[in-house]
């Protein structure tokens, strides 16, 4: 029987993607695993007892749709794990032009709620571009930055790089959406500083920073010059200064505060959660889906929560350390410095520490875009630390 050599060369390239898959299986992070998988278990939990009351007849309605699109996420969870991460770097442009496509696409067609357009309705899913671009946002920006790096001191890449971050963070506040914008900012900064941009043009990046926000918040209104909408103001305006604040403009934080602090150690359970349960706390099952969860659970749910994004934060910054190469390094960094910027400010604006924004809770708050592309940011930064550690197996058996 003749074999082509062709064949042969096929068999045995098929045999070593086999083994590379193998040994990034075995070489996976199963800390950073238990702590997403607690997180998704959690946040279930949340879901069902906070909306246990909200559709009369259906206790279960949400829950089932958060199961489905973590069973959606698990899905993309896996296919982030598999794909080698220098294929995003690759293809970073596309990458790049397909996610503001994407995120502009909503401004056109998108469909509109509670005075925001950022929502794309494809008939059985209604999903928001602007969750999954916090992912393709840090691929298609590090793939730039680590073709680029032999010049990473030199400012002209610096302020190449702020162009291209500049693009997708304005469409995404024109939607307008300040928080996910927010998001994107603190992902761009990350992915500078471990990029190995100078100090000096980090301070300069921080004053331009401060000028922004100073036209935004003071310059501009002092001309007539309005950048934020009507409750955007009023929410900054209860934050820095609550004696100012309206009573109704007050209402929300201060129905979250009461609903964290009823909780109490153990939690008032279900069924006596009052803030929740007679529509007090709003928002309850996204925004402030926090501030529920600690009503009914109280001290030691909140506690068992907080534990697990600190478990996976933990992970997520070793992957960092871990990367086999600079593009890797990044795009962790950047995964990980998005997460923690959204658990921070949802989880603080329930307390009054943050100012009060549209950011979801990761992998609790109802929702499937928030869900799916979390999931997804986790295998990658899966993939990112198995492939770190096979990349130097062999250097320490040659040491």
């Amino acid at each position: 029987m003749l074999e082509y050599a062709g064949s042969q060369r096929a068999g045995l390239q098929r045999h070593r993607e086999g083994a590379a898959l193998a040994g990034v299986v075995r070489s996976l992070d199963w800390l950073l695993i238990a702590g997403v998988a607690g997180l998704v278990a959690i946040g279930l939990w949340a879901v069902s007892g906070v909306t246990h009351f909200t559709i009369a007849g259906n206790p279960s309605y949400y829950v089932k749709r958060q199961m489905v699109y973590a069973a959606v996420g698990v899905m993309a969870l896996v296919i982030g794990l598999v794909v080698d991460t220098d294929v995003y770097r690759r293809f970073w442009r596309p990458i790049y032009y397909g996610t503001i496509s994407l995120i502009a696409i909503v401004l056109v067609l998108g469909r509109a709620a509670r005075g925001s357009t950022r929502w794309i309705d494809v008939g059985f899913f209604t999903f928001q571009p602007s969750e999954f671009g916090k992912l393709l946002f840090v691929l298609a920006i590090a793939g730039f930055i680590a073709d680029r790096s032999r010049a990473s001191a030199d400012p002209s890449l610096t302020m190449r790089v702020l162009g291209l971050g500049v693009v997708p963070i304005l469409l995404v506040f024109a939607q307008p959406d300040l928080g996910t914008a927010l998001v994107y900012t603190s992902a761009l900064a990350a992915m500078l500083f471990i990029s190995g941009t100078p100090w000096k043009q980090l301070a300069v990046l921080g004053a331009l920073v401060a000028l922004v926000i100073t036209v935004v918040l003071w310059a501009g209104p002092a001309v007539g010059v309005n950048f934020l909408h009507g409750y955007q103001k009023s929410r900054l305006t209860c934050f820095v200064h609550p004696q100012k604040c309206t009573v109704d403009a007050r209402y929300n934080l201060e129905q979250s505060i009461a609903a964290v602090g009823s909780g109490e150690v153990r939690g008032r359970g279900v069924r006596n959660a009052t803030q929740v349960n007679l529509g007090f706390l709003p928002e309850s099952p996204t925004d402030f889906i926090f501030a529920g969860f600690s009503e009914q659970r109280g001290f030691v749910g909140a506690s068992l929560l907080l534990a697990l994004y600190l478990l996976v934060l933990w992970r997520g910054l070793r992957v960092i350390t871990m990367a086999r190469d600079l593009y890797s390094a990044i795009v962790a960094g950047g995964i990980v410095v998005a997460f923690l910027f959204q658990v921070f400010v949802n989880i603080g604006m329930t307390m009054g520490i943050a100012p009060i924004t549209g950011i979801p809770l990761p992998f609790v708050s109802v929702g499937g875009s928030s869900m799916i592309a979390n999931l997804a940011a986790m295998g990658v930064l899966l993939s990112i630390h198995a492939r770190g550690r096979v990349a130097r197996a062999p250097r320490r058996r040659s040491g």
